[in-house]
């Protein structure tokens, strides 16, 4: 069975507000989820955290867009070991690796799947702020559909897409086949 997780989170506040790039500053607002084990999409708040630290633990790989850069060291922030650690897959590191830049998930979205993102993480720290949270989750589950559909077209045919200044549709070749990893020892959460 597959026990591989889709993610994505969005914060309570931004880098502007915490005076740079620090992720040990910001404040999570919600985490989306894809279970595969349980084709289900489901979404946590910060107070909800601990409910999905163990499903995370167990999970076969851990699948978003700049996590390496942003969600997983974010996440650290609430949680006891280090999900660096956790085998998983970065889209967004996957593509620069093949291309030698970055892209955004909409443009690679677009592209690929030829669907965009609903809106940007800005707007859910707006929401935020504002009480919205169902907004917050919605737009992140609608991120995590999209990063779920731009992975799986990558891994059926080992490329995925962007558009190039002139217009012009342009391949990124890719590998998301898990690879053989050694088993990492992790804190497994308590269970009280």
């Amino acid at each position: 069975m597959n026990k591989e997780v889709v993610l994505d989170i969005e914060t309570q506040n931004t880098f502007q507000e915490v005076g740079g790039y620090d992720t040990s500053l910001l404040k999570i607002s919600v985490i989306g989820c894809y279970f595969y084990e349980t084709d289900t999409y489901e979404s946590f708040e910060e107070h909800e955290l601990a409910k999905l630290w163990p499903r995370l633990e167990h999970a076969d790989r851990i699948i978003g867009y700049n996590t390496v850069g942003f969600d997983l060291p974010v996440m650290n922030n609430y949680y006891g070991g280090n999900f660096l650690t956790f085998p998983g897959l970065d889209i967004l590191a996957e593509i620069h690796k093949s291309l030698g830049f970055r892209l955004k998930l909409d443009d690679v979205a677009a592209a690929t799947v030829g669907t965009r993102k609903s809106g940007h993480g800005l707007q859910a720290v707006e929401w935020w702020k504002q009480g919205e949270i169902q907004k917050i989750k919605d737009y992140c589950l609608q991120d995590v559909k999209v990063t779920k559909d731009v992975y799986e077209y990558g891994l059926k045919y080992g490329a995925l897409a962007y558009e190039d200044r002139l217009g012009g549709r342009k391949a990124i070749p890719i590998d998301f086949a898990p690879k053989v990893q050694e088993k990492v020892a992790i804190n497994l959460t308590m269970g009280f």
